[in-house]
Formats: C-alpha cells, sequence, structure tokens
C-alpha cells in the first residue's frame, strides 16, 4: 500500500486537473461537454498508441471493457455538463457518492476483504461529503449531474479493479479509450466548435491530465486492493477545491475546510490499515 499511495494521490490530482480545462472550453468558449468528453478519449487514445503493448488491440473484444468505457464515457460527460453550471469544488463534492458506491460493489461482487474500522473511515469521509455539498439547500441541475457522474464513477472503479490482471496498464488505459472514443463519435462529431488556438490547448491539456491520472489509476489498482484504494479517491476533492479557487477565485467558506480535514483525514488512515 505504501508504494500505491503516492501514485493514487497523483492520480486523483490529474483527474480534476483534466476537468478544470473542460471547465473553461464550456464556460467561456461554449463548447458542449459531449465535445470536451469525446475530445479527450481522441487525444488520449492517440496519445497512448506509440506505446502500445503487444495484444492491446486483442482487449476491444472483451464485453466486460466495453462496458467499463461506457461507465467512463457516461461519468466524464455527465460531470462536464455539471460544471457548465456549478462551481468545481461543489461538483467534486456530489460526485464523491461515487467511491462510497464503489466501496459497496467492491464487497458485494468483487470479494474485497473488509473490516469494520475501515467501513467506519469509508463512512467518516462520506460525512465530510455532506458537510460540503450541505444537501439540505435544495438540489439544482448541476448538482443532479455531478451525482449521475459519481454513481457512473462508482460503477467504473472497482470495474477497474476486477480488469486489472487482463493486460498491462498502457494497454487497458487505451481500451477504455478507444471504446468510449468510439461510443461518443457520433454525437463528439455533431458538437464540434469553432476551431481557435486557445480552445485547442485547453483540449489537450484536459485530454493530458485525464489520460495520465487514469492510468496511474491502474497501476495503484495493480498494488493495492479496491478497498484500501476506495478512501484515496477523496483526494480529488482536495484537488479540485484548490484548482477552483486557484483558477475561478471560489474560495472554501468554514464548513467546507472542516469536511475536506474529515476526508482527508479518514482517507489517509484508512489507506494506513494493514
Amino acid at each position: 500500500m505504501q508504494r500505491a499511495l503516492p501514485i493514487m494521490l497523483l492520480a486523483m490530482s490529474l483527474i480534476p486537473a483534466g476537468d478544470s480545462p473542460g471547465k473553461l472550453l464550456t464556460s467561456l468558449f461554449g463548447a458542449s461537454p459531449l465535445f470536451v468528453a469525446w475530445s479527450r478519449f481522441v487525444l488520449g487514445t492517440l496519445m497512448v498508441l506509440p506505446f502500445l503493448p503487444r495484444g492491446a488491440l486483442a482487449l476491444l473484444r472483451r464485453p466486460l471493457l466495453w462496458v467499463r468505457a461506457a461507465l467512463l464515457a457516461g461519468g466524464i460527460t455527465s460531470i462536464q455538463t455539471a460544471l457548465q453550471t456549478t462551481d468545481v469544488a461543489t461538483v467534486f463534492a456530489a460526485f464523491f457518492v461515487g467511491p462510497l458506491f464503489s466501496y459497496v460493489l467492491a464487497v458485494a461482487f468483487l470479494g474485497e476483504r473488509v473490516t469494520p474500522l475501515r467501513s467506519l473511515l469509508i463512512a467518516l469521509g462520506f460525512a465530510g461529503v455532506l458537510l460540503v455539498v450541505r444537501p439540505g439547500l435544495g438540489m439544482t441541475p448541476g448538482l443532479a449531474w455531478a451525482l449521475a457522474a459519481g454513481l457512473f464513477y462508482g460503477g467504473f472503479l472497482p470495474l477497474s479493479r476486477a480488469v486489472t490482471g487482463l493486460a498491462p496498464p498502457l494497454a487497458l488505459i487505451f481500451s477504455q479509450l478507444a471504446i468510449a472514443a468510439l461510443l461518443l463519435l457520433p454525437l463528439g462529431l455533431f458538437a464540434l466548435p469553432a476551431p481557435s488556438l486557445p480552445l485547442a490547448g485547453l483540449t489537450l491539456a484536459s485530454a493530458l491530465c485525464s489520460m495520465l491520472g487514469n492510468l496511474l489509476l491502474l497501476y495503484a489498482y495493480r498494488l493495492a486492493s479496491a478497498t484500501r484504494v476506495a478512501p484515496l479517491v477523496y483526494f480529488q476533492l482536495i484537488a479540485a477545491v484548490l484548482l477552483g479557487w486557484l483558477l475561478f477565485g471560489d474560495l472554501p467558506d468554514g464548513l467546507t475546510w472542516a469536511g475536506l480535514a474529515l476526508i482527508i483525514g479518514a482517507g489517509i488512515a484508512s489507506a494506513r490499515l494493514r
């Protein structure tokens, strides 16, 4: 687990770093969330192609990998739709229903070993999410899309653990990117925006950060079980709040900071359990 910790933390920082340029694309340039998601998968596929190991193309014949890629495509499209109208920190807070859902699925269907203490720490992390979201303030379309993204991602995470033994991480990242690009191809082409240099730069940055984050996630899953890695996924929320503050000026309030402290504390404590 000690080897997986820094890899997972970096992966969880890169994933929201990919979504922040996506928010700029939709809010400043009027790009469709469908284009942002599809272009991310297309460019990610092209980045991985020169490094493909032997047998990577054969993975495209496995139905489980198509299900996994479809969940990823749904999650990325949903979160980009949410970011059109809602700030980064709030979107990721609602999105973090996903790790809890992932934890339950990993125990129920993958036979992952679980302890009462680790379950308690997962619950504490989720309580921190509730402190940030404060659901009593009411549901908005942006939050609904963020929750949908979290459920998609919660299904994607245990499937990532289930397929880690099928092929090297580079082959698996190629399969998820290529299949998702194919699934979104008609919608992505229909939503093509007017080209410009800033739009191209943000699109490339979004794709690069997302691809590297998901690649490192696969490496982390090869080093530790899904139930041990799951709490570290909450670090995405910390990174999302920092990026939202730096890029969009969204400064968290006192309750949000309390929730963040609870989330990261519970995640690190759970990761250190043997």
